[in-house]
């Protein structure tokens, strides 16, 4: 079945080469298909207007388009990393990749697409039970770019 909602990501001419960068961030990534322009209107005739891709099991088009658009972080591709290595992986790449640290586990591509490098253990830590120790892993993951799990952790437990 064809997934539902799919995100729709707008590009300067350079979609397919934001496309290739993001497949070489997930072992399972893939290109689905490209739509070419059929007319000189925004790009040329042939090249790809829309390149459709995979990441993680989640479908994403990417358009060549005129440069009207500009990403922000008003919207954020989040990633749900099993562990601080997963973290510390993808926010090296993207940051290699010309990308630009943000704040609290936000990272902008070159691109200017946001994305939120982030762990489930994270939630426990900044949304747990004990509303004081949340709030202490609040207050140092506001000190973060980059999300250290061992940091919040800490806070949590006030060490």
């Amino acid at each position: 079945m064809q997934q539902k909602i799919v995100t729709n990501l707008w590009y300067d001419g350079d979609a397919e080469a934001a496309v290739d960068f993001y497949l070489t961030l997930f072992a399972d990534g893939k290109v689905t298909g490209t739509i070419p322009f059929v007319e000189d209107a925004h790009g040329k005739v042939g090249e790809p207007m829309v390149v459709n891709f995979d990441l993680a099991g989640q479908a994403f088009t990417a358009i060549n388009g005129d440069g009207s658009a500009k990403h922000d972080h008003a919207m954020s591709l989040l990633v749900n990393c099993e562990d601080q290595a997963e973290i510390d992986r993808l926010w090296s790449a993207i940051l290699e990749g010309g990308g630009k640290e943000i704040e609290c586990g936000w990272i902008a591509d070159k691109w200017g697409v946001n994305w939120q490098i982030w762990s489930p253990e994270a939630d426990a830590y900044v949304g747990g039970p004990d509303k004081e120790a949340a709030l202490r892993a609040v207050k140092a993951m506001y000190g973060m770019k980059k999300i250290d799990l061992q940091g919040l952790k800490d806070a949590y437990e006030g060490k």
